[in-house]
């Protein structure tokens, strides 16, 4: 009779807190893409998510076998290995939606960001090559220009891509882990989850609300690179938006007083010298938050937030540091209607 009524009581119980909307939150996390992700979900008391970490693991390496540089075997690097502009690579859904994505990006920036970018990072020693960072001779950084392009790139629309110069390589970086996440956020959603917050290497996207109903908070990191990874600038709530933010204070040289950042301007061949250190985009999607981050790093503020106030649904935050080692923002209406 005791044991009926405890079993009774947990019932009853069980039944007042899913009634009274009862929530707790889940975090699964784990690596990819030589970085790590983080996965908030706002869940029932009582439900479990026993197989969501396999299908989200299995999701994110389909991604990798896709878009990974360091897999020999992956569609973008049997891409950069075609010599022959005459042969075409189809791809899969996944590749073909990037590339379709990119291509809008880098025609909406005017070349400010571009996927073929490569050769020019690892010339000025950024990239995944044994190169040193210094600064390449005029001649040097010509010849490797002819060797960038993203127009270079026929996408057909039979699935299939195509090269117009051969020795044309993709490396699709700045955008694949925004579209990581919005893959990851798409299949939360076809499980049936509303609210949650998918983060893969700073790039966010968040859905619904937080435990308490209120929109999920995402930090931008303190643009300085002596400041601890944790360190805050800016705080942005966020409601079924997502978020991307690049910034060039944690990769840079020096020599003779001169800093050279990362950020390289495709169209010149130079890294940007704009004064930019931090870029934020909140849009609806991550892959063009990302890809629109990067490109407002070279365009600067002014340029940049002409082509944000152009896009429905898009805001940006650009800091620039001045001459005096003091932080201006620059930021978009909708990004001061989002924060205020």
């Amino acid at each position: 009779m005791f044991i009926k009524k405890i079993i009774i009581i947990c019932s009853v119980l069980a039944i007042l807190m899913a009634g009274c909307g009862w929530k707790k939150e889940e975090v699964i996390s784990g690596r990819t893409m030589g970085t790590n992700y983080h996965i908030k979900i706002i869940t029932g008391y009582f439900n479990k998510q026993s197989d969501l970490k396999a299908k989200i693991d299995q999701r994110l390496e389909a991604i990798n076998q896709s878009m990974s540089t360091y897999r020999p075997d992956s569609e973008i690097s049997q891409f950069n290995a075609i010599q022959d502009i005459s042969t075409s690579l189809q791809v899969s859904n996944d590749f073909l939606d990037v590339m379709q994505v990119a291509q809008r990006i880098y025609a909406i920036t005017d070349g400010a960001w571009d996927g073929t970018i490569k050769p020019l990072v690892n010339l000025w020693g950024f990239g995944n090559t044994q190169q040193s960072q210094q600064v390449p001779d005029d001649a040097i950084i010509k010849d490797k220009i002819r060797m960038v392009g993203f127009k270079h790139i026929r996408i057909l629309k039979s699935g299939f891509l195509q090269k117009t110069v051969e020795m044309l390589s993709l490396d699709l970086a700045s955008i694949a882990k925004g579209f990581a996440v919005d893959q990851i956020s798409s299949l939360l959603k076809a499980q049936g989850q509303e609210n949650f917050l998918v983060e893969i290497g700073g790039e966010v996207y968040a859905a619904g609300y937080r435990k308490d109903g209120s929109p999920w908070r995402v930090g931008i990191n303190q643009p300085d690179s002596t400041a601890s990874l944790r360190a805050t600038y800016q705080v942005v709530p966020l409601h079924n938006q997502a978020m991307a933010t690049s910034g060039d204070y944690r990769n840079y040289f020096e020599i003779q007083g001169q800093r050279y950042s990362h950020i390289i301007d495709p169209r010149t061949g130079y890294p940007v010298d704009n004064g930019v250190v931090s870029v934020s985009v909140v849009a609806g999607s991550c892959i063009f938050a990302d890809g629109l981050a990067t490109a407002l790093m070279v365009m600067g503020p002014e340029d940049g937030l002409k082509l944000v106030a152009s896009l429905n649904g898009v805001a940006a935050l650009i800091v620039v540091r001045n001459d005096d080692n003091t932080l201006s923002q620059y930021a978009s209406d909708g990004f001061d209607a989002l924060t205020n």
